[in-house]
């Protein structure tokens, strides 16, 4: 019995329709029958009661079923042990992230290190004015981005973190006595321009246009990087919103951090080039969505 007939008999016990069975493996329902048909004249018996209305498992069907589950669990545990000790044997995984995210990743990172024993993780930086090529230029396997992400070369993983929004202004700007800070007050002031390298509905994101009465937000002066902008912050030539995190490792002098209550909140996902997926990656990924994100 083939592998792939095995997978095809074990979804359609679980299923009970063939056409279910031929979508979530994505095949033709001709191949499902095909593959049960042709187990069924080997044995000699027949697997599955069908009628016009059901399918159900006939009792030979119900052994089989049990037997070759435990000879996939089995198969699936062997490659899982194979995998894991690929991961751990001096692998190396390249993390892109902004500014002081790896310590908040701490929890996250600490359980890969645990589960692929000799594994390492080098840290790199990116910043919002070209987060994207470190990843497709090879540089970086995963980038820790802020949501949405929709280039279509790019895989998108689960969320690891989630948080508010500050926005960063001038120590010395009126809305820094104000104490917090509102998507309406954009308008009144000019944020940073990052520039054409990045996406503008992944810069809008974080940087929106219009505020949400429908006011537009005038950008400019250019950041090219984070400190950068930060210099054009504390001299008063534009305020910038950023994610909280940035308030929270960050205290320039000249700067300060609002909270804007009215913005909604930011997510943060692996993201990663889609042909470059391998056993690393996935097994990040599978520790994040096993965690879940990890809140701001």
């Amino acid at each position: 019995m083939e592998l792939r007939d095995i997978e095809i008999f074990l979804t359609l016990s679980e299923e009970l329709h063939f056409g279910r069975t031929a979508e979530r493996l994505h095949v033709s329902q001709a191949r499902v029958s095909q593959a049960v048909r042709k187990q069924e004249r080997r044995i000699g018996v027949e697997l599955f009661d069908r009628t016009s209305r059901s399918v159900r498992l006939t009792p030979v069907g119900r052994r089989l079923r049990e037997d070759l589950q435990q000879v996939q669990d089995l198969l699936h545990a062997a490659l899982a042990r194979a995998e894991a000790a690929g991961i751990g044997s001096g692998s190396t995984l390249r993390l892109g992230l902004f500014g002081h995210a790896g310590h908040e990743l701490r929890t996250l990172l600490d359980a890969y290190a645990t589960r692929h024993p000799g594994a390492e993780v080098s840290f790199a930086e990116i910043n919002g004015v070209d987060a994207f090529t470190s990843l497709r230029a090879g540089d970086n396997d995963v980038n820790v981005l802020w949501l949405p992400v929709t280039e279509p070369d790019l895989t998108v993983g689960p969320t690891v973190l989630t948080g508010g929004r500050v926005l960063a202004v001038s120590s010395e700007h009126p809305l820094a006595a104000r104490g917090v800070a509102s998507l309406e007050d954009l308008a009144d002031n000019r944020v940073a321009d990052l520039g054409p390298d990045a996406p503008e509905y992944w810069v809008a994101a974080m940087v929106p246009t219009h505020t949400p009465l429908g006011r537009r937000i005038p950008r400019g002066p250019i950041a090219r990087t984070f400190h950068e902008l930060l210099s054009l912050v504390a001299t008063g030539q534009c305020v910038h919103p950023l994610g909280e995190i940035a308030a929270r490792y960050n205290s320039p002098p000249g700067i300060t951090f609002l909270p804007m209550p009215d913005a909604p909140a930011l997510q943060w996902a692996l993201v990663w080039r889609s042909t470059a997926d391998n056993p690393a990656i996935r097994a990040l990924a599978t520790l994040a969505t096993e965690t879940g994100p990890i809140r701001l």
